[in-house]
Order: structure tokens, then sequence, then C-alpha cells
């Protein structure tokens, strides 16, 4: 399981996925897929793989990654872009991407800005706006990156960073653990339950535009009409330097997060019992956490039909919307084992109790 982790998750980290321009993702979601169950898609672009008879259960991973998008071109050939997700701007500065053109290619570049030279001396130790960066792939005009770069304004970029196997082998480097570590435990996960056997409706499901409003999960659920929903995440680890440490709710090595509350959702209390009591009888190691920050994808689930019951279960990781998150592999394969868990232990009658308050 821990070799097959390690290259799903690589293949999916190094895809192409920013908000509303997830197909790389999908498409190895549904190659994945394939042989599982039926595959479909919705109006918006989440993916669905769909098996079993009786309750709707629902195992939900975003397939999008914190992203830019050409806004302007200079006519020096210079590109101007808008943020698609939540940047933090200290990280961006000298940090390679990758743009990908209309007719297939993808073009490096690197996020750059006024060097501190030319800067007054008030000005340096200041952080620079969005507004004031800018993408440098070597074009000498606008004609010349749009004739022969291929590069035209709405065009998406992403981070260009390689996955990599730590010294510590049990720690993964990569782009967009955020939230490609729920897309592969979706696929993960429910291959393993699949061919064991489970007692309702397994949805697998690939939702897009999360970082951007929750946008995919809101039509997904309108799509997919889901009984009950665990959803997969990669939630910002807390263990480094700066952070209370015995306040800790989501170190890395210490096993997957059980997530029962946050500012966009109050998990199902039944649900998040469930969640320990699983993890707890089968060996698990597991954090639970209560956010005072933050949001995912259960809050338009759980909002969704007449109300669903939601769990978030995450894998943490250090520094999380930048070039460059770490992980570790043990944290993912605790989630992978939790979800199968889980999904095997929700039939008719501990659906149903989830949601009897009299």
């Amino acid at each position: 399981m821990r070799e097959r982790a390690i290259g799903l998750l690589r293949e999916l980290t190094e895809a192409h996925g920013a908000p509303g321009f997830e197909d790389e993702v999908r498409a190895i979601f549904a190659d994945e897929m394939a042989e599982t169950g039926e595959i479909s898609t919705d109006g918006l672009g989440s993916v669905f793989c769909e098996r079993g008879e009786g309750p709707r259960v629902m195992v939900a991973g975003h397939m999008d990654e914190i992203g830019f998008r050409v806004q302007n071109i200079t006519p020096e050939g210079f590109i101007q872009f808008v943020t698609l997700g939540g940047w933090w701007p200290h990280t961006l500065l000298a940090q390679r991407v990758e743009i990908s053109t209309r007719d297939g290619r993808k073009i490096l570049g690197v996020v750059s800005s006024k060097p501190p030279h030319f800067l007054p001396e008030s000005e340096r130790g200041k952080v620079l706006s969005i507004e004031q960066m800018f993408i440098d792939v070597g074009a000498q005009s606008d004609f010349d990156l749009e004739k022969n770069y291929g590069v035209r304004v709405g065009d998406p970029v992403v981070p260009l960073t390689p996955f990599s196997v730590m010294q510590n082998e049990d720690l993964l480097m990569a782009k967009a653990f955020d939230n490609r570590v729920g897309m592969a435990c979706a696929i993960q996960a429910c291959q393993a339950v699949a061919a064991t056997g489970h007692p309702n409706t397994m949805i697998s499901t690939g939702t897009v535009q999360e970082e951007v409003g929750v946008r995919g999960a809101t039509v997904a659920a309108n799509y997919a009409k889901p009984d009950v929903v665990i959803v997969l995440e990669g939630p910002p680890a807390d263990d480094t330097p700066g952070f209370n440490r015995h306040a800790s709710q989501g170190a890395m090595g210490k096993g997957v997060q059980i997530r029962m509350q946050d500012p966009s959702a109050i998990m199902n209390p039944a649900l998040s019992d469930l969640a320990v009591k699983v993890a707890e009888e089968e060996g698990i190691p597991y954090q639970v956490t209560v956010r005072s920050s933050g949001g995912t994808d259960a809050r338009a689930f759980q909002l969704s039909g007449i109300g669903v019951p939601v769990i978030v279960l995450g894998v943490p990781a250090r520094y999380i919307h930048s070039h460059n998150s770490i992980i570790d592999v043990n944290d993912y394969l605790a989630m992978v084992n939790l979800t199968m868990a889980m999904v095997q232990r929700l039939d008719q009658k501990q659906v149903d109790a989830l949601t009897t308050f009299l």
C-alpha cells in the first residue's frame, strides 16, 4: 500500500489543476477508477465513481490547487496575473511556475518584481503586493509571447515543483498536497473497499473549485444526492516554531486528523464519534481538532438537500498554499485506513442513526 500511495501522490501532485482547470486531475481519477464503478461528471466538472446499493455514502476530495491566471500581457512580454485561491505574497517571489496554453504547451516562468537594488530603502523591507509582481517567461514582446509561446490572457498558471522523497523517507515534499492527498485517498481507499465489499452505494468524488469558494461541492451535492459525506483534506500542520506545542492538533506524524468543527461547518456529532470509535478499534493513529479558522467542502455538503451528516478527515501538511509542502506518508495511510473502515460500517442502520434526533 505504501509504494502504491507514493506513486499515486507523485502523479497527482505533479498534475496541473488550478481552480476551473482540473482536467489533468480528473483524467487521472477517471483512469484509476474506470474498473471500480460507473464514472460520471456534473455540469461544473466534478467527477464521480459510483458503485453498490444502499445508503449513498460519498467520499470526496477536491481536485483543484491554488494557482494563478494570466490577467494582462505588457508590451515588453511580461505577464501580470491574478490569484486563484488564497496565496500569501511572502511565498511567491523567485518561484517557478508553469503556464498551460490553449494549444497544450506548458511554459516555464518565474514570479518576479522590480529588484530590491532599485527600491528606496524604505520599501525594501515591505512585502510586495500581487499587483507589483509579474511572471517572466523570457519573451521579448507581447507579440512574441502570444505568437511563439502561445500564452494568452486567461491561461491558468500553477507552481512548478517536483515531487520528492526526503532524507527521512516517510516524509514527502511537493506542491498541492492541499488537496491531492484527499484525491489520492478517494481513489485508493475506495478501490480497496470495492474489492472487499461495502453495505452502501459508495460514491468516490473529486470536486472542482474548492479553493475559490467551495463552488464545486455545491453542485456535486445536487448531482449525487449523498446521505453522508466523508470529506478528505490536506489541512495545515501546526507543529512548527511559533505554535504552542502542547496545543498542537495537527502534528505531522501523529496520524489522521479528525476535524470536529471549523468556521464553515460543525460536523455531525454522531459521525464524529463514529470516526473516533473506528480509529480506536482499528488501531489507527488519529488526532482530533477544533479549528478557529479555515473551511472545506463540508460546508456545502452539510447544507445540501434537507441536511447531510459530514465529517472531515485530513493529513496534516506543513506549508500548504505555497510551492512546497511536506507530509508524512504514514498520516496519509492512516487516513486511507480510517476512510476504508468507516465506509465499511456505514450501513442503512448506521446512516439512519446519524440523523435520528428524537
